[in-house]
């Protein structure tokens, strides 16, 4: 593995551990697709540092958890009907 590899996946651990955030969000953060985010965190993260690995293993395990809760959410927004009375065209 490279050493810029190795670097990207302690500092995505890192980060993950101080944000909580998802992979999808640190994904645009790093500039990276989430696939590698996820490679990242789940492959290679347990040969680098497997301390930090568990700790990172117990975030995606909650965001894992809940994301039907986030789904249900995104999908309540996107079909809530303005509260506003429809305005004429003309």
């Amino acid at each position: 593995m490279h050493d810029y590899i190795k670097e990207r996946t302690i500092k995505i651990g890192e980060h993950v551990i101080e944000t909580r955030k998802t992979v999808r969000v640190i994904a645009k953060e790093f500039g990276v697709s989430k696939s590698t985010v996820h490679k990242d965190l789940t492959e290679r993260l347990p040969e680098v540092n497997p301390e930090l690995a568990r700790e990172v293993k117990k975030i995606l395990d909650y965001h894992k958890e809940i994301r039907h809760l986030r789904g249900g959410e995104a999908t309540r927004k996107k079909y809530r009907t303005d509260e506003r009375p429809a305005q004429p065209l003309s």
